[in-house]
C-alpha cells in the first residue's frame, strides 16, 4: 500500500524542522554546503549546525538564505509559505518514465522514415549526377 502526502505539508512543522527545509531547499538549488557558507560568508560548520538543528542563523541571515534558495523565510521557518515542491512519487516518475519512452518511440520512427527518404533522395541524386555526366 501506497502512502501518499499532501504536498500542502510536506515540509511543515509537523514532518519537518528548520534543518531539513534549509538542507531540501540548499539541494533543490544543487548547491553543497560549503558553496552555501561561502556565498552567505558563514563557515562551513555553521551551515552544518543550521542542517543539523543545533543552532538556527540571525534574521538578518535568514533573510540572505531565503533569498539565495528561493524560498520564503517564513517557509524556512514554519514549512508555510514559498518553498521547494515535494519529491515526486513513484507513480509519477513511472508516468513521466512512460511518457518518455513513447516520445522516444516516435523520433525514432520519425528518423527511420527520414533515414529512408534521405536514401531514397540521395538515390535519386546519383542516378541524375550520372546522366548528367
Amino acid at each position: 500500500m501506497t502512502q501518499t502526502v499532501d504536498s500542502t505539508d510536506w515540509y511543515s512543522g509537523d514532518h519537518a524542522t528548520f534543518g531539513d527545509r534549509l538542507t531540501a531547499a540548499r539541494e533543490a538549488q544543487d548547491l553543497s554546503q560549503a558553496q552555501l557558507a561561502r556565498r552567505l560568508g558563514v563557515q562551513l560548520k555553521t551551515i552544518q549546525a543550521w542542517e543539523n538543528d543545533t543552532s538556527e542563523p540571525r534574521a538578518n541571515k535568514l533573510q540572505m538564505v531565503a533569498g539565495i534558495l528561493n524560498v520564503s523565510m517564513r517557509w524556512l521557518m514554519t514549512g508555510e509559505g514559498e518553498g521547494v515542491q515535494e519529491p515526486a512519487s513513484a507513480e509519477e516518475i513511472a508516468a513521466d518514465a512512460k511518457a518518455a519512452l513513447a516520445d522516444l518511440r516516435e523520433m525514432r520512427g520519425q528518423m527511420t522514415r527520414l533515414a529512408t527518404k534521405m536514401g531514397h533522395a540521395e538515390k535519386r541524386l546519383r542516378v541524375i549526377l550520372r546522366e548528367a555526366l
